[in-house]
């Protein structure tokens, strides 16, 4: 072949892959971050990895999450030490959210079903979160890095909503530190109350205490007057801020679900959580033709 065809075959085969490589967009940002728990070493920020079966091929951000941004998110204390990490994919809308706690052992107050409840308080979806702590933690700060990895994401979330979230979850943790008080008796509560706000659409704090009152006698779950007391003033305060869990209802529905298979697993009382999910059943029927009418 003749040289200088060659040569310009070159040149135009060149200027095809740049003319098409500036068409091409750019590709976004990996939409999955991991955030570590700043006290943790570097020992420790590798076993974080292994245990989400991190490669080296895969595509995310690294952050800290650190006492500041306890302070920043939701008004914690920045000298709090952060050793619970987290790792958060994007999803995309109507996906919504799944928690996985991987090292069950190490979170030691926090289920999976509170961190659910707290994160559809504080308006998170559309994500898949693994929990991992590489040594023994209550599991709270684990919720300000999740808040991180949406703020590096560019998802914003209000911050009275993420201050509410973070107090349900010290709520829901205190309640369960009650003898007769058991982890999933407290996410069913919380679960529960959020579906009856999004049925009744309280207005007053009577309203909001009746509410309490009757899913408390329903799931005839005791409290002492400052653990009930406790209770209503947090979902007094889901009222203020005028929360839209009927948009939720598909994901408390999957609250449900998994505290039904967790009863099952465990072997707990099967017509006490039959009664329970029929319950629901009823609720999401009424909700549903409430937004159909």
């Amino acid at each position: 072949m003749n040289k200088k065809l060659v040569s310009m075959l070159k040149y135009g085969a060149l200027s095809f892959i740049l003319f098409f490589s500036i068409l091409l967009p750019v590709s976004a940002t990996s939409n999955t971050t991991i955030i570590y728990g700043e006290k943790l070493n570097d020992s420790q920020r590798t076993q974080v990895r292994e245990t989400l079966g991190v490669s080296d091929d895969d595509t995310y951000e690294e952050h800290d999450v650190t006492g500041q941004d306890y302070a920043d998110f939701i008004n914690g204390n920045p000298d709090s030490n952060m050793y619970s990490s987290a790792r958060i994919t994007l999803e995309s809308d109507g996906s919504g959210l799944e928690v996985n706690i991987l090292t069950p052992d190490n979170i030691t107050e926090v289920t999976k079903e509170m961190y659910m409840n707290a994160l559809l308080t504080a308006g998170a979806e559309n994500a898949t979160v693994d929990v991992v702590s590489p040594v023994r933690v209550s599991g709270h700060s684990a919720l300000t890095g999740i808040y991180k990895a949406y703020d590096v994401e560019g998802v914003e979330l209000d911050k009275d909503r993420m201050e509410l979230a973070n107090d349900e979850l010290e709520v829901a943790t205190d309640l369960a530190d009650n003898d007769d008080v058991s982890d999933e008796d407290v996410s069913t509560l919380l679960t529960e109350i959020k579906k009856m706000i999004a049925e009744q659409n309280p207005v007053t704090k009577e309203e909001v205490e009746q509410i309490v009152n009757e899913q408390l006698n329903n799931l005839d779950i005791q409290l002492n007057d400052a653990d009930r007391q406790m209770l209503i003033d947090l979902v007094n305060r889901m009222r203020d801020l005028d929360i839209d869990f009927g948009s939720m209802k598909e994901q408390l529905e999957d609250i449900t679900n998994n505290l039904v298979e967790k009863a099952e697993d465990l072997g707990l009382d099967e017509g006490f959580w039959q009664k329970v999910a029929n319950f629901f059943s009823d609720i999401f029927r009424a909700i549903s033709n409430f937004f159909s009418s």
